[in-house]
């Protein structure tokens, strides 16, 4: 396989809203270019990047993929994301190695939730974004409508460098305004284009259009701007410069146009990619921090630079084992080559051998040069997020930080004796998604899984069937309370003793528990002075602390926010043992419990809904019958956002409600916003349910 240096690389990351048309776009560019002999399609399950069965089956992306072409000597990287709410994470990662953000805007639709969401990423990393009006053919479609969106939306900056020839399904090419050439597409589904004179009816509005992309152009800048003065106008190779500068610089978005399943407007897209995308190295250096002393440091990405490489996503394979996604950062990345990876003390890794991805086909390379990226298999220590690096030269690239689980179900088994295999393949399925968690539930011995909605939790399970073979049932998700305190106890005395036959148990402690402010998780502060208590023995009453506390008062759910103080105690030269002291520090918090006014506290979601106007009222009333709290509304073309904080109890059945009040047109996006207290009629409620299911254990 051809190796490319980094001037002549281009990665590019499609993002947007569910069902925009990336992927579709995806395999149009890379038939488009010869990359691949035909179309795929999504409908049918033959689209390159959408290779994962729950993919095809479901027929949405759920995480993110590479492809690659090349078009005009340049290698352009496609990084096809995905745009629904439960696995956007992965579109955000995509921002952290992509050099520029191709957003796809559906023009029925418009500006949707994702789509600004999406477009936060960009701006978090500072990626050039360029627009693509998406689904120009289908009924309803408006190129003026939808640049209108946008540009309420995102202001001014996003300008047209096309314009559609044709509407709805009679769109069949663009005019471009950067060569005043109208560029229309074969109906036969070769995807053929033919280049001629701008339509008649065209003619003024694509005038009109390029002068006003030539005047945005030449605000960038304060030479182009004297030209223009000067000239009333800008050559061709100043307005090419002139924009890729201010796409660069974030000062210009372009807006393009495309129609990906009739292969309409793909060849200016790929244009636009190579001549006005920056390259990872005019992109800027790669900007990290000293391991040693935690000081900035930068490195051009340049080949002449020590090797370094940021993994910026994990996929488990059955066959092959763990797969590792990777961007160049600096340097020339060679197989069989020794690096270490920063993010984990230096740990030592081997480079097996290296390859580049068209979907789930690998090839493998010879070196992958700056800026580049590629795939590795079979690092040990190497996880999602994690950099690696010339031993002598390192460097550590930020991690991305990754949205807390939403939700979480308890799962067991379908056949009985698979725990192990179980917690194996999740194991592996948490190393390809960083959102996705398990842990065991000390309270119940259940096994949670948590994600960032049901959909979430359901494909991970259903990835785990797949392709390691272990079946699991879902259970009711369950909230994750937790509890805490609302008041201070004082002197509050822990005592343990067992002195009758053998050798006796003796402990004793006094404690102080006070609340902290929310997040503040839980303190331990020893201020004995003197031996009251053995120093070896303190860690003991610890201990016994912070196990009771996981256990919970009210309702069995792990107590936060608050601080014990050691302030005194007693113990006996030989009946004493960490033992003793770690009961005698269980039994203080139990009677300082009684005193110190607990409370529950339920997971707050920020919600977002968007629905039609008419359906508008009704959502209102079922949000507020939710306990919700209204944040604000705003337009959406023909549809309205509710933003609403809700507590997660009361959204557990939402999807079905909203399918059911907006004749499933209505679609929400939810994540966890903080924690706040339980109303008390409430906590009796879910006291009670606790006590129950306790009760129905013991004498089960």
């Amino acid at each position: 396989m051809k190796v490319f240096d980094t001037p002549d690389i281009r990665n590019i990351a499609l993002i947007g809203h569910g069902d925009s048309g990336k992927t579709s776009l995806t395999s149009a560019l890379l038939f488009n270019s010869g990359a691949v002999n035909r179309l795929g399609k999504v409908d049918d399950g033959t689209a390159t990047t959408d290779y994962d069965d729950e993919e095809t089956d479901r027929k949405i992306s759920l995480q993110t993929s590479l492809a690659h072409l090349e078009w005009k000597h340049k290698k352009v990287n496609l990084i096809d994301t995905p745009g629904y709410g439960a696995f956007i994470a992965d579109a955000e990662v995509a921002m952290a190695v992509a050099d520029t953000a191709l957003l796809l805007v559906e023009s029925v639709s418009g500006v949707q939730v994702i789509t600004e969401r999406v477009f936060g990423y960009a701006d978090r990393f500072q990626t050039p974004i360029m627009f693509v009006l998406s689904k120009l053919d289908r009924d309803n479609a408006s190129f003026d409508r939808t640049l209108n969106a946008i540009q309420e939306r995102f202001g001014r900056l996003a300008v047209p460098i096309q314009l559609p020839i044709g509407k709805e399904h009679d769109f069949e090419g663009v005019v471009n305004l950067l060569t005043m050439k109208a560029c229309r597409f074969a109906k036969d589904g070769s995807g053929k284009m033919t280049q001629g004179d701008v339509p008649e009816d065209l003619l003024e509005r694509a005038t009109e259009s390029r002068a006003a992309l030539v005047e945005m152009v030449a605000e960038t800048d304060d030479g182009l701007m004297e030209s223009f003065f000067e000239a009333g106008d800008l050559t061709e190779e100043q307005l090419l410069a002139g924009l890729k500068k201010g796409i660069i610089q974030r000062k210009i978005f372009p807006v393009m146009c495309s129609s990906a399943t009739t292969l309409v407007g793909g060849q200016p897209i790929l244009d636009a990619m190579v001549q006005l995308a920056p390259s990872p190295a005019e992109k800027g250096d790669a900007v990290g921090t000293n391991p040693k002393d935690q000081s900035e440091i930068s490195r051009p990405v340049a080949n002449d630079q020590p090797v370094s490489a940021f993994v910026f996503k994990s996929v488990a394979d059955p066959f092959t084992g763990k797969l590792s996604l990777l961007r160049v950062m600096s340097g020339t990345l060679k197989p069989d080559s020794h690096v270490v990876n920063v993010s984990r003390d230096g740990v030592s890794e081997r480079l097996g051998n290296l390859a580049i991805l068209q979907g789930k086909q690998t090839t493998a390379v010879t070196e992958l040069s700056a800026g580049d990226l590629g795939v590795i298999a079979k690092l040990k220590e190497t996880q999602t997020s994690d950099t690696l690096a010339d031993p002598a030269h390192q460097i550590l690239y930020p991690p991305v930080t990754f949205p807390e689980p939403a939700i979480s179900y308890a799962v067991e088994p379908k056949s009985k004796g698979d725990e192990e295999k179980i917690s194996t393949a999740l194991a592996r399925l948490m190393e390809e998604d960083p959102v996705l968690r398990v842990r065991r539930d000390p309270r119940s011995a259940e096994l949670l899984v948590s994600g960032t909605g049901q959909v979430h939790v359901e494909v991970a399970l259903a990835k785990m069937k797949r392709k390691f073979g272990v079946e699991a049932v879902l259970h009711t998700p369950k909230v994750p309370y937790f509890e805490t305190i609302k008041r201070k106890a004082t002197n509050i005395e822990g005592k343990h003793k067992k002195q009758s036959g053998g050798r006796g148990q003796f402990g004793v402690c006094v404690i102080d528990m006070e609340p902290l402010p929310q997040g503040s998780g839980f303190e331990f502060v020893d201020k004995i002075f003197g031996g009251s208590i053995p120093q070896n023995y303190r860690p003991a009453v610890e201990k016994g602390i912070k196990e009771s506390a996981e256990r919970g008062w009210l309702a069995g759910s792990p107590m936060i926010d608050f601080r014990v103080t050691l302030i005194d105690g007693k113990y006996h030269n030989v009946d004493s043992s960490e033992m003793a002291f770690k009961i005698a520090g269980s039994l203080a918090f139990k009677e300082a419990m009684q005193k110190s006014k607990p409370t529950i506290l339920e997971p707050i979601m920020q919600v977002e809904v968007v629905v039609p106007e008419e359906n508008m009222g009704d959502i209102m009333g079922d949000l507020s019958s939710r306990r919700g709290k209204p944040q604000g509304m705003e337009a959406q073309g023909h549809n309205q956002i509710i933003k609403a904080q809700v507590p997660m109890s009361e959204m557990l059945d939402y999807a079905s409600t909203l399918k059911s009040l907006t004749s499933d047109r209505g679609s929400y996006t939810m994540e966890l916003d903080h924690y706040d207290e339980v109303p008390s009629q409430i906590q009796q409620k879910i006291i009670e349910e606790h006590r129950a299911a306790k009760g129905q254990e013991e004498t089960g």
